[in-house]
């Protein structure tokens, strides 16, 4: 199944969440059927990993937005706990410190983009100055609307510096939300996740559902696309986001850059060292070539 043509949203798509399922699970019947293809994507984005690392040209972002006990911090844990830390970073964007609020609204979400080589994982992101900014009024329409332009901007000059982009909206029900409130609440252990404005939050979700709307309807892209990804059950939301970031990194052409040095010339100077160093212990060097 092509998740990404099944849950792009198309630029300028009049988008409804409301016609899309969040329980939906694409046939699959269970977890524990979907657990062997999660299992294989999680084990070949390592592998691509290491592979963009090692080419050196080209980087990834992932974007995950979504309304409260969605599941962001769950997909960093689940989908990306086989890269190699050398080369991921995961940035949570939270309310701006002053420094940060000091500059424009992208400059703190510049500093944080991938290298070459590198993937980057953003948990909220860019998005919540057209999201949360626009819900609680903290700016003025006319200046919040312009960030649209300025973000398509901000992504189309990431994509031509070699900056794949991928944003995913984890999308669950008001029900599902609750449902994992009271988790938190009946669990010792995610106690802390618990706050004030969970349930606070929960009066402007309309207000939220407007925002996310039309701010993925006037930001998604071929270069920058956004999915809308059913979330309801975390099994079928870690299975559709491993799918599209698989697919998507096979189709970067990702390859092993070419060998630096001169491997003969290498390989005498390890058989001397090899020589040398059976020499030291007392054994007879082997001749070159023999094993």
């Amino acid at each position: 199944m092509d998740f990404r043509k099944q849950f792009f949203v198309g630029p300028g798509e009049k988008l409804k969440l409301a016609g899309i399922d969040p329980a939906h699970t694409g046939g699959h019947a269970s977890s524990e059927e979907a657990l062997p293809e999660i299992q294989k994507n999680v084990a070949r984005m390592a592998e691509l990993q290491a592979l963009l690392y090692a080419d050196g040209n080209q980087s990834l972002l992932v974007v995950l937005q979504a309304l409260d006990a969605a599941g962001k911090d769950g997909v960093v844990r689940h989908l990306f706990s086989g890269m190699n830390p050398q080369g991921t970073r995961v940035y949570g964007f939270k309310q701006p410190s002053a420094e940060e609020a000091a500059h424009d609204f992208l400059w703190r979400a510049h500093q944080r983009t991938p290298a070459r080589g590198e993937v980057a994982v953003f948990n909220r992101s860019h998005y919540e100055d057209v999201l949360v900014v626009r819900v609680h009024q903290l700016v003025p329409k006319a200046v919040w609307s312009k960030r649209y332009a300025l973000i398509n901007d901000f992504e189309k000059m990431l994509a031509e510096n070699g900056t794949r982009i991928l944003k995913f909206f984890l999308h669950i029900s008001p029900e599902e939300q609750l449902l994992r409130f009271k988790q938190r609440l009946d669990d010792p252990a995610r106690n802390w996740k618990i706050s004030e404005g969970d349930y606070s939050e929960r009066e402007f979700w309309s207000d939220y559902v407007g925002a996310y709307e039309e701010a993925m309807s006037k930001t998604s892209s071929k270069d920058a696309p956004w999915y809308v990804i059913p979330a309801n059950h975390k099994w079928f939301r870690n299975l559709a986001i491993s799918q599209i970031i698989v697919d998507t990194m096979e189709d970067m052409g990702l390859k092993l850059p070419p060998t630096r040095v001169d491997l003969q010339e290498i390989a005498v100077k390890y058989h001397a060292a090899e020589a040398a160093q059976e020499q030291r212990a007392g054994k007879t060097p082997k001749p070159p070539g023999k094993k």
